[in-house]
C-alpha cells in the first residue's frame, strides 16, 4: 500500500502548532474603529441597521476612543452627523462643528496612544447628500468641491486630526488637500487617501449611520464595480499627489483589488469592512446560521491576506480585544 510522501497536515495537528507556522496575522495596531459622532443626542443612538454600533454623544464617543486606546488600536476614524445640513455643507468647516469638536475631544482623550483620523467629505453635511457641492445643473462640481475640500483639511487639522481621510473621489483632492495643508503649516499631517472607493450596495446600512439625505446616486465620482484598471490609475495619481496611505473600499468583494493595489504601490494599504459587510454577518450570527466570532476572524484575516497593512473594521475594539485575551 503506497503512503503519502509529503504531509501537510503535520502542520495542522494542534492550535499551537498552526499559530506558529500561521502566514497571515492580525494585530490590534493594525485595526481602526470607524465612529459616528452626532450632534444634539442626549445619549447614545442605535444603529438598526448595525446591531452594536450607535451615532455617538461627545461623551461617549470620548468612552468608546478611551476603550480602543486601551485596547492598543491603531487609530480612529471619526463621522460627524450634524443636526443641520445645508447646500455647501458648510458644517463641515465650523471649528465648533461636530466633527471638529469631536476630532478635538478624540486627541485629548488619547493622546499619542492612538491615530486619531477623519473622514473628510461633504455627504454628511449637504442637505442633498453628495460627497461635494452641486452646480446650476444638479451636478457635482469637482473643481469647486476642491476648494471647499482644501479648507475642511486645515480646520480638521487645527482640531488635531492627525490623519485626513479624503473620501469623496473627486478628481485631484489629495492634491488639493495636501498643498492647503503645507501651506497652513500642517506639513506633518497625513493623508489616508480613499483612492479606490466602488458605487456599492454594501455601503447600505452607513447611510442609516450618518442620516444620508442623498438624492440620486454616486455613480458619476464613486467607481464602477466591474473596473480594475481603473483602481490602479486611481491610486496612482494619489501616491503622485501625495498620499501617504491609500484605501481600498469597500472590502469583501473587492479582495482583488486589494491584491493589486498593494504590488502597484509601495505606501501603506488599508481597507474598509464597510457597513454592509459588517450587517451580514451580524444578521446571520443573529439567526444562528454561521459562528459569529469564527466569522469575523475570518473576515478581518482574509482583508490582511490580500495585503492590507490596516483594516478599517467596526469590531475592531472588540476583536483587539479578544487578540489581547488568547
Amino acid at each position: 500500500m503506497a503512503f503519502p510522501v509529503e504531509r501537510p497536515r503535520r502542520l495542522r495537528t494542534s492550535a499551537a502548532v498552526r499559530r506558529l507556522v500561521a502566514e497571515t496575522t492580525v494585530e490590534a495596531r493594525q485595526l481602526v474603529l470607524p465612529m459616528f459622532v452626532a450632534e444634539g443626542l442626549a445619549e447614545p443612538r442605535a444603529i438598526s441597521s448595525m446591531p452594536g454600533v450607535v451615532q455617538h454623544t461627545r461623551d461617549s464617543a470620548r468612552k468608546a476612543v478611551a476603550d480602543a486606546a486601551e485596547a492598543d488600536l491603531g487609530g480612529v476614524m471619526l463621522f460627524g452627523i450634524p443636526e443641520h445640513k445645508n447646500a455647501s455643507g458648510s458644517a463641515g468647516l465650523d471649528p465648533h462643528g461636530i466633527l471638529n469638536v469631536a476630532i478635538a475631544d478624540a486627541v485629548s482623550e488619547a493622546g499619542d496612544a492612538l491615530v486619531v483620523m477623519s473622514d473628510l467629505c461633504l455627504d454628511e453635511f449637504t442637505d442633498h447628500g453628495h460627497c461635494g457641492v452641486l452646480d446650476d445643473r444638479g451636478r457635482v462640481d469637482n473643481d469647486a468641491t476642491l476648494a471647499i475640500y482644501a479648507q475642511m483639511g486645515v480646520a480638521q487639522a487645527q482640531a488635531g486630526a492627525q490623519m485626513v481621510g479624503p473620501s469623496g473621489m473627486m478628481d485631484g483632492q489629495v492634491g488639493a488637500i495636501r498643498t492647503a495643508l503645507d501651506a497652513a503649516g500642517f506639513a506633518d499631517t497625513s493623508i489616508l487617501a480613499y483612492a479606490t472607493k466602488y458605487a456599492s450596495a454594501f455601503y447600505g446600512p452607513f447611510r442609516e449611520a450618518v442620516r444620508s439625505s442623498l438624492r440620486g446616486d454616486r455613480h458619476t465620482y464613486q467607481q464602477a464595480p466591474a473596473n480594475i484598471v481603473e483602481s490602479l490609475r486611481e491610486t496612482a495619481l494619489d501616491v503622485a499627489e501625495g498620499a501617504d496611505i491609500v484605501m481600498v473600499k469597500p472590502a469583501l468583494g473587492y479582495l482583488d483589488v486589494l491584491v493589486a493595489v498593494r504590488a502597484a504601490v509601495d505606501v501603506p494599504v488599508a481597507a474598509y469592512n464597510v457597513s454592509g459587510e459588517y450587517a451580514m454577518v451580524e444578521a446571520a450570527a443573529a439567526h444562528g446560521w454561521i459562528d459569529r466570532e469564527r466569522a469575523i476572524d475570518e473576515t478581518i484575516v482574509s482583508i490582511r491576506r490580500a495585503g492590507a497593512d490596516i483594516v478599517l473594521t467596526y469590531w475592531a475594539t472588540e476583536v483587539a480585544q479578544r487578540l489581547h485575551r488568547r
